[in-house]
């Protein structure tokens, strides 16, 4: 059984990668992807064999997920490469440094982690783990006890339990998929760019707005050598997430691709997803319909909300092929045959999971105004249009004359960009309202395209080389500067997140206890119970369930009650099987009664200040 659930999981593991190619298919396709064109049209020169070969084609072929050996991805050298390998090189450098300190990183027998790491990585690597030992699909949702749907997108998770279940360490198994999504989101970024603008110079500005660009919130750390100093030695107080002076607008690599795997996993996607739909649409390669409906198959498993922004793009270049085309049957039928694949697809990927968790969940759909930036009682914190330029900066200044310098296809893609920001000003879709930004992000990437195409215009009026050069750097720095804080800060963060305690006493369940065993601990967002073991608990951290929509008052109230008043009956009515005292129960739980268990349950494991009871067997 358990070579059954390596067999499976392998081959679902081949599924997301490649982005919803079939893993037949996906290695019968292999046999030219040692040479075919990375990052969509560029030559690998990557030779490999069996399961890795189907991962580099799916992933590395661009993160288009169509194997190089398919007859639509070039595979003549490319004049541009330079240019491309100057913005990806970089960020690969930095993001690579990042992962290493922030992803259990060992420091004196203990796990370390860095700023943006230190809330959601726990969260994820208890599903990555949970996955792993239970073999389930879909899997059950571990933070708590009862039945409960598992809406948030798991297939961001089960690449990595994979690699667990082949034998891979915990930090091994957690990186290796975010490395090749990496440079899949980096390289089709890059690539789309370049498509739509039709320039590598346009294409590398783009690049640099998007993922290092940010607004003016440095400006309020600028009184003072102690203020700026404080970017580098607090607890989020960047210029990219300040609250106190409603700066929310985030730097893009360190505070959503390396702490949210569901965004990173959905980028990897939908970044080739529209870079097919701009050839497919706007360049008139109907033929590409197969592929990109093959490519986004399990987005909605993967990334909610660019599945969704997807959707709201395709609607607008659907609307510009009705408009500015014949209506023909070879023109419209790839539409039709495109939207009846996905949707029926999708569907059924999401009828239990998404959609149910929506209409079951609490605080999921509803309305609400502008972003963050609005309260619950209709207010704004900031002017509106304030708001955004001193969050977004020199992109959302000119967003208005870019618009009107784009060309009409570029307008068009443009177009869905408004659907997404006028959908995400209105309609909130989970209880955590900072969450739409997810999809303000797609939104801010087509505006940052034709942002980059208006400055490189602009600035290839002016004839004195030098003077165009300073132009450049100048509007770079105004657009950039609080990106560069906001990394380097994230660069010299430095946490303790589990001890060399908690990490033996992970192992020990890892290695004894039932896979399926239920622990009562608290709820602490760093449960190693949970996040290292993967074991499930009767409740997680709040942090976690209430933004996934989870009504846990039961939950909570029986882990309570099961530590101050404890009795049997509770036990077996939420099938706890063992029960966990540490410090973290003690600091939470002043009235926590450990001499009951102690006088009814053997002690089934020691160590330091922890010490679990088994309550069954």
């Amino acid at each position: 059984m358990r070579w059954l659930r390596k067999e499976v999981l392998c081959e679902h593991l081949l599924f997301c990668l490649s982005g919803g190619v079939p893993a037949g298919r996906l290695l019968h396709c292999t046999q030219g992807a040692a040479a075919g064109g990375a990052f969509g049209q560029h030559s690998a020169g990557v030779r490999v064999r069996g399961l890795t070969a189907g991962i580099c084609s799916g992933l590395f072929c661009g993160g288009t997920g169509v194997p190089a050996a398919c007859p639509f991805v070039a595979r003549v050298p490319d004049p541009d490469a330079a240019a491309l390998w100057a913005c990806v090189l970089p960020l690969a450098v930095v993001t690579l440094y990042l992962l290493h300190t922030h992803v259990l990183h060992l420091v004196d027998g203990s796990y370390h982690t860095g700023q943006s790491c230190y809330g959601d990585m726990a969260m994820h690597l208890g599903f990555i783990k949970n996955i792993a030992v239970t073999g389930k699909l879909p899997p059950v949702y571990p933070l708590l006890g009862g039945e409960h749907r598992f809406g948030y997108p798991f297939l961001c998770e089960t690449v990595s339990s994979v690699f667990l279940v082949l034998g891979a360490d915990a930090r091994t198994a957690y990186l290796l998929p975010m490395l090749a999504a990496f440079i899949s989101v980096y390289g089709m970024m890059w690539q789309l760019a370049r498509q739509v603008l039709g320039s590598a110079g346009k294409a590398c500005l783009a690049f640099w707005l998007f993922f290092m660009g940010s607004g003016f919130g440095f400006v309020y750390f600028l009184g003072s050598a102690e203020a700026f100093a404080g970017i580098f030695t607090g607890f989020y107080t960047t210029p990219t997430n300040y609250t106190a002076e409603n700066i929310v607008w985030v730097n893009p690599i360190v505070d959503l691709l390396i702490p949210q795997r569901a965004t990173l996993f959905g980028w990897c996607v939908l970044f080739p997803a529209l870079y097919l739909v701009w050839r497919f649409c706007m360049e008139k390669e109907t033929r590409l319909w197969r592929y990109l409906a093959l490519l986004v198959l399990p987005l909605p498993l993967m990334h909610t909300h660019s599945a969704l922004a997807l959707v709201l793009i395709c609607l607008a270049c659907g609307v510009y092929t009705l408009v500015c085309r014949p209506r023909t049957k070879a023109v419209l039928a790839p539409w039709g045959w495109f939207a009846l694949v996905c949707g029926v697809v999708w569907l059924v990927e999401m009828w239990n999971t998404v959609f149910a968790q929506s209409l079951d969940g609490q605080h999921m759909l509803r309305l609400h105004l502008n972003w963050i930036n609005g309260q619950d009682d209709g207010t704004l914190k900031d002017n509106y249009f304030w708001f955004y330029i001193k969050n977004i900066g020199l992109v959302y200044l000119l967003l208005i004359p870019a618009f009107f310098h784009a060309k009409p296809k570029q307008r068009w893609l443009y177009g869905g960009g408004l659907a997404i920001l006028v959908l995400a000003e209105f309609v909130v879709f989970q209880p955590n309202n900072y969450d739409n930004n997810k999809l303000l992000y797609i939104w801010h990437l087509l505006g940052c395209l034709l942002v980059a195409s208006l400055l490189m215009d602009w600035f290839s009026k002016v004839r004195a080389i030098p003077w165009r050069a300073l132009g450049l750097c100048l509007c770079c720095f105004i657009a950039m500067f609080g990106s560069v804080l906001t990394v380097g800060r994230e660069a010299l963060s430095d946490y303790w997140q589990w001890s060399a305690d908690d990490i033996a006493m992970a192992d020990y369940i890892d290695d004894n206890a039932e896979t399926d065993a239920v622990f009562l601990t608290s709820d602490s967002h760093l449960c190693p119970v949970f996040s290292l073991a993967g074991r499930r608990i009767l409740c997680g951290s709040g942090s976690f369930v209430y933004y996934h929509g989870m009504n846990y008052t039961a939950e909570y109230n029986a882990m309570q009650q099961l530590y101050e008043n404890p009795d049997e009956v509770s036990l077996a009515q939420w099938g706890i099987d063992y029960v966990l005292f540490d410090s973290y129960v003690f600091s939470n739980i002043q009235n926590a009664d450990e001499s009951w268990y102690a006088a009814r349950y053997p002690l089934w494991y020691e160590n330091g200040g922890s010490r679990i009871y088994k309550i069954n067997g």
